[in-house]
């Protein structure tokens, strides 16, 4: 599904999209890659809207939960990970596989 274009997301950022009524993290890494995962922490259901992105570590505003943002691991703390989605970039136009509701 497609979820924005690619200029929407600047290397090293992140945004986050309603896409169909989900909500979706786009993370543009500083090796060009992009990531899409949900955008909600794991940790009481906050939303990682506002939170940072810097060294390809997503930090979550409220709890300063931190994920990798290659694969949506926990780094602090170690053993939780954001659902991370399939994503493709066709055209210039970022495309996220999206679980069905």
């Amino acid at each position: 599904m497609q979820v924005c274009e690619l200029d929407d997301v600047w290397e090293g950022d992140m945004e986050v999209f309603d896409v169909n009524g989900q909500r979706v993290l786009i993370v543009h890494t500083d090796a060009g890659e992009i990531r899409a995962f949900d955008s909600i922490c794991p940790h009481q259901n906050m939303s990682l809207e506002d939170g940072d992105f810097e060294d390809c570590v997503i930090t979550c505003p409220v709890h300063s939960w931190q994920f990798d943002a290659d694969t949506g691991l926990g780094i602090n703390p170690e053993g939780e990970a954001l659902t991370r989605y399939d994503s493709i970039v066709e055209d210039g136009v970022v495309k996220v596989a999206l679980p069905s509701k």
